[in-house]
């Protein structure tokens, strides 16, 4: 499984739909709106890498106010949420 996160600059216009269009995409695990430097990061997860390379500029950069798109792919998780979650299975909360 590969996972991307991928920045998404967009219309100020189109922030909302385009949220909602790229949320709707297989392979799009979420969106987030945001502050900063871009409108929106998208997580995805996908089998290979192939599959990014069709869903990034296939997909995602051709939804209407989309301007731009940065992806970055994750190397290794370091969460602590997925380790305690593992380790919690059948215990108590």
């Amino acid at each position: 499984m590969i996972t991307a996160v991928v920045l998404v600059e967009v219309d100020s216009e189109s922030i909302n739909s385009a949220a909602e269009r790229i949320a709707a995409m297989r392979g799009v695990d979420q969106v987030y709106s945001c502050a900063g430097d871009v409108d929106l990061i998208v997580i995805a997860k996908v089998a290979d890498h192939s599959a990014i390379a069709e869903l990034v500029p296939g997909h995602i950069a051709r939804v209407p106010g989309v301007l731009k798109t940065v992806t970055h792919i994750a190397f290794r998780s370091f969460s602590t949420k997925d380790a305690d979650d593992a380790f919690s299975i059948g215990g108590p909360a």
